[in-house]
C-alpha cells in the first residue's frame, strides 16, 4: 500500500469522524449525511481488507480537527513517514503469509479433486469435467467467443458471474487468464465444462481485487455458446451428459 493512499483513506473515515462524540449523535437522513457515511463504510471495508483493522479512529479524527483548525502537527514528518512504512511492512507481511497459506490449501485441494470420477487433468496441470457434451466446432486462438461463466473460490464463493448478470459476454480466446485459453480450445460449441485453475494458470500471486486472494485456485462453470461469424451449419448439436455431470453442475 503505498503512504499517499493510506494517508487519503484515512483521512476520509476521519471526515465522517470529526465532529461527532459518539455514534448517537450521528444522522443519516439528508443525502450528504447519507453519502458521508457511505464514505467512511466503503473505506473502512476498504481498510480491513488491506490490515488496516486496528487504526485509532479518535486519532484519525484528531488528524482532521488539527489539518482544519490549522493547528500545529503533533507529530513530526519523519515520525508519520516511518508510521506509515511500518503499516505498508506488516500489511506486505501478513499478505506474503495468506498467499502461502492459499498456495498450500490450492495444491491439496487439486491433488483431491484430481482423485475424483470425470475430472481430467491436463499436462499444463488444469483440471476439468464435462458437465453438458456437445459437438459443435472448437474455436481457435484467434476466435472471439461468447461464453457464459461463474467463478468461484474453493469454499464456493462466487467472484463473479455473467449468469447472475444474466448477459453472456464475447472474449478473445487469447485474451484470457491460462486456465481460460487452455480450456476454451478443448471445447465445443454447446458443451459446459467445470474448470479447476491453479493459481499459476490464474492470477498467481498478482491478486487482481480484493474478492480473488493471491494464489487462488479459480473454479469456474464456463459455457461455450457459440464463435463469432461460425456459419450455423457448423454449431453442431448438443446432448446432455450423464446424471454424474448434473450432479457436479450444483456442486
Amino acid at each position: 500500500m503505498r503512504q499517499h493512499r493510506l494517508a487519503a483513506a484515512m483521512a476520509l473515515v476521519g471526515l465522517v469522524l470529526s465532529g461527532c462524540d459518539s455514534q448517537t449523535n450521528v444522522e443519516l437522513k439528508t443525502p450528504a449525511q447519507k453519502a458521508s457515511y457511505g464514505i467512511g463504510l466503503n473505506m473502512g471495508k476498504s481498510l480491513a481488507q488491506e490490515g488496516m483493522d486496528d487504526l485509532d479512529s479518535k486519532a484519525v479524527a484528531l488528524g482532521i480537527e488539527d489539518a482544519i483548525g490549522k493547528k500545529d502537527q503533533r507529530l513530526s514528518d519523519e515520525e508519520l513517514i516511518e508510521a506509515f512504512a511500518a503499516l505498508q511492512k506488516r500489511a506486505e507481511e501478513r499478505m506474503a503469509a495468506l498467499g502461502e497459506e492459499n498456495a498450500k490449501a490450492g495444491k491439496k485441494f487439486l491433488e483431491e479433486n484430481a482423485k475424483r470420477p470425470g475430472v481430467v487433468t491436463t499436462a499444463s496441470g488444469l483440471q476439468y469435467e464435462v458437465l453438458k457434451k456437445a459437438d459443435g466446432a472448437q474455436p481457435k486462438p484467434n476466435d472471439v467467443v461468447t461464453v457464459h461463466y461463474e467463478g468461484r473460490l474453493t469454499d464456493g464463493t462466487v467472484f463473479d458471474s455473467s449468469i447472475e448478470r444474466g448477459s453472456p459476454i464475447d472474449l478473445p480466446v487469447s485474451g484470457v487468464i491460462p486456465g481460460w485459453v487452455e480450456g476454451l480450445q478443448l471445447m465445443h460449441v454447446g458443451e459446459k465444462l467445470k474448470l479447476y485453475i491453479p493459481s499459476e494458470l490464474a492470477y498467481g500471486e498478482q491478486s487482481p481485487s480484493p474478492s480473488i486472494p493471491a494464489n487462488s485456485v479459480l473454479v469456474f462453470e464456463l459455457e461455450l455458446l457459440g464463435i463469432k461469424d461460425q456459419p450455423a451449419e457448423q454449431l453442431g448439436g448438443e446432448s446432455e451428459s450423464e446424471p454424474e455431470a448434473a450432479e457436479a453442475q450444483g456442486e
